[in-house]
């Protein structure tokens, strides 16, 4: 595998990593009815993840390992 794939991968693990702390929040939020900080903690680490996704999409953009394109509009 080249590292433009393993990069590739990591992104969408690091993704699927964001979507699951969101549903563990909303989980969080509908089972502790806000007797519980568990909900603000699941969106403080999705945050903190989402930081590091975009951390990653730029780096990968800077290295040349990403290319980036544009919305082609007729």
């Amino acid at each position: 595998m080249s590292i433009t794939a393993l990069y590739k991968i990591l992104l969408v693990i690091v993704f699927v990593v964001v979507v699951f702390n969101l549903g563990q929040a909303l989980y969080f939020m509908m089972s502790d009815r806000g007797r519980s900080g568990r909900t603000v903690w699941a969106l403080t680490r999705r945050i903190g993840i989402s930081l590091l996704l975009i951390a990653l999409v730029v780096i990968g953009i800077a290295t040349g390992i990403l290319h980036p394109h544009g919305v082609y509009v007729r």
